[in-house]
C-alpha cells in the first residue's frame, strides 16, 4: 500500500512539473510573416493632391476676360449701382499616379529615378458675391431684383447662364496666370510628398523628372459650386 501512495504522489508530481513547464516554455516562434514592400506600391495611390490655392479677387470693374456678356451687363452693375464683386475660386493640383507617364527605374540599392506624368488642375469658382457700397454690406450672387433690370424682359435662365459662363472664362484666365507662375512650388510639394512616401518603402535616394508638358499650361476646365449654378 506504501508503495502505491508512493507511486501515485511520484505521477502527481511529475504532472505539475509537465504543467508548470507548458506554461512558463518559450512559444515557438510563430511562422514568419513578409510584407513586401516596395516604391512600386505608390503607384495604387491614384490621385494625389500635392497643392492647393484658394483666391479671392475684389472686382470693381471687367476686362476683357468676362467676355462681351460680362462686360456689358456686370460691368452696369459695378458702375451704375455702385457694387463690388468679390470673386472666389480654389485651384487644386494633383498627379495621377495611376497613369502610364508614371515611371519608376531602380538604379541601385534604395536609389530610384520617378518620371512623374503631366499635373493636373481642377479649379472651381466657390463662390460669387457682391458687396453693395452704399449699404455697406454683402448681397449673394445674382440677387432678382438686382439683376432684373438687366433686360427689359427681364432676367432669364439663358442669362444667368451666360453670366455664369462669363465668370468660368475670367477664372480661366486668373487660373492659367496663376499656374504658370507657381510651378516650381507646385513640383517641389510633389517632391516632399513622394519622399515622404518612399523613405517607408525603404528608399533612400530618389531623383525626379516632371514631363516636359507641363512647361506651360495653355488650357484648364473651370466647374462651378450649387449654390452659383443653382
Amino acid at each position: 500500500m506504501t508503495e502505491f501512495f508512493i507511486g501515485m504522489a511520484v505521477m502527481l508530481i511529475l504532472a505539475a512539473a509537465l504543467w508548470v513547464w507548458n506554461k512558463t516554455r518559450k512559444k515557438a516562434p510563430a511562422k514568419e510573416v513578409r510584407v513586401f514592400s516596395s516604391i512600386e506600391q505608390l503607384k495604387a495611390i491614384g490621385q494625389l493632391s500635392v497643392y492647393k490655392v484658394l483666391t479671392k479677387e475684389i472686382v470693381t470693374e471687367t476686362d476683357h476676360t468676362w467676355g462681351e456678356f460680362g462686360n456689358r451687363y456686370l460691368g452696369w452693375v459695378l458702375s451704375g449701382k455702385k457694387m463690388a464683386m468679390i470673386f472666389e475660386f480654389e485651384i487644386d493640383f494633383r498627379y495621377n499616379l495611376q497613369s502610364p507617364y508614371f515611371e519608376i527605374s531602380e538604379k541601385g540599392e534604395g536609389i530610384y529615378a520617378v518620371s512623374m506624368p503631366p499635373c493636373d488642375y481642377e479649379v472651381n469658382i466657390r463662390d460669387i458675391r457682391f458687396y453693395d457700397e452704399q449699404g455697406s454690406k454683402l448681397l449673394p450672387w445674382l440677387l432678382p431684383d438686382l439683376l432684373n433690370g438687366f433686360l427689359s424682359g427681364g432676367f432669364k435662365e439663358q442669362d444667368k447662364n451666360n453670366l455664369v459662363d462669363a465668370a468660368k472664362g475670367h477664372a480661366q484666365k486668373q487660373a492659367l496666370e496663376l499656374i504658370n507662375n507657381i510651378q516650381s512650388e507646385v513640383q517641389k510639394s510633389a517632391k516632399n510628398t513622394l519622399k515622404s512616401l518612399s523613405r517607408a518603402f525603404g528608399a533612400r535616394e530618389i531623383d525626379f523628372a516632371f514631363t516636359a508638358q507641363e512647361a506651360e499650361a495653355k488650357q484648364v476646365s473651370v466647374e462651378v459650386s450649387e449654390k452659383i449654378a443653382s
